[in-house]
């Protein structure tokens, strides 16, 4: 039977767009691997952030709506998103993360590991995991930060919700995650096979208010199919398992089916390709504002819509 195998990417809302870019490209030293819009609102940017080469599991993605509320933390709402880094580089990323100005909470150990949670400037929760896991991802030459530093993809996601069993089932039934310990209130599930960007935290509870969307919240996080076929036999599991999953979306760059899991956060099933070189070179990812081909005669009107940004 089908199952994911990590997340693909997870998408964010944020404020000014200029921010937002010289934050993930400046302190966390990422690529920007995409310049687009969002292609349900394409007066909005779509701003896509990953390793050298744009691969499925690195990428972190943003809709910058600078006149958003801030986002209501709460249940059905990723409650933060973690990035993995090499063994031994805490004590560097503590220091680098200060110096942007940023406030950074303790080192805090979770399954084993040691983290260090903080929030980017429009306030999303974040944190740096050490680990020394084999990860899929080749390091950026021209990052602002050595090699040996980099962010190496993601780690995991955190969710809360208010009841935990319906949730618990659909990562198992419906995604065919496994269960992989406890710590504390929180629950971890893994995608088969190993590597990075596996991890699922979920926790329960019955207080939390209902998360709302905007700046400084997660939107949805993306989970990997490896080709359609294989999306689509994930989406009929997602189905019988109770999701109301929508059509397959063209996204260009990959293809995109949503549906909202028992506790109300918003997935994503993402095929790993055609991928971000479809429409540019390698060497020119995030140059230019590229959008996709349906969206393209619209290019005069969208593009005065846009603020410009600087590189």
């Amino acid at each position: 039977m089908a199952a994911v195998h990590g997340i693909h990417h997870v998408t964010a809302i944020c404020g000014d767009a200029q921010e937002n870019l010289d934050f993930y490209t400046g302190a966390l030293g990422l690529r920007l691997v995409k310049r687009s819009v969002n292609q349900d609102s394409p007066d909005t940017y779509h701003l896509f952030y990953a390793d050298a080469d744009g691969r499925p599991g690195a990428d972190m993605t943003f809709f910058p709506w600078p006149g958003a509320r801030p986002a209501r933390p709460g249940s059905g709402l990723v409650s933060e998103v973690a990035f993995s880094v090499p063994g031994g580089s805490l004590d560097f990323w503590r220091e680098r993360l200060e110096s942007a100005g940023l406030a950074v909470g303790g080192s805090v150990t979770r399954f084993g590991e040691t983290a260090v949670p903080f929030r980017d400037p429009h306030g999303l929760a974040l944190s740096l995991v050490e680990t020394t896991n084999a990860l899929d991802v080749a390091p950026w030459p021209a990052s602002t930060v050595p090699e040996d530093r980099q962010i190496r993809g993601f780690h995991s996601v955190r969710l809360t919700v208010r009841r935990l069993g319906p949730s618990e089932r659909f990562l198992v039934e419906g995604l065919g995650l496994e269960p992989a310990g406890r710590d504390g209130d929180w629950m971890r599930f893994a995608a088969a096979g190993g590597g990075g960007s596996r991890w699922v935290d979920l926790r329960e509870d019955p207080t939390a208010p209902r998360g709302l969307w905007g700046t400084g919240g997660v939107h949805h996080v993306a989970f990997r199919a490896a080709d359609e076929a294989e999306q689509l036999e994930l989406r009929e599991r997602a189905a019988t398992s109770g999701a109301q999953p929508t059509p397959v979306i063209d996204r260009f760059w990959f293809r995109s089916v949503y549906f909202r899991e028992p506790g109300d956060v918003l997935f994503e099933l993402a095929t790993d390709g055609p991928g971000f070189t479809a429409d540019e070179a390698l060497e020119r990812l995030g140059e230019r504002l590229i959008l996709p081909p349906w969206l393209e005669e619209q290019r005069p009107e969208i593009e005065s819509a846009l603020p410009p940004l600087r590189l």
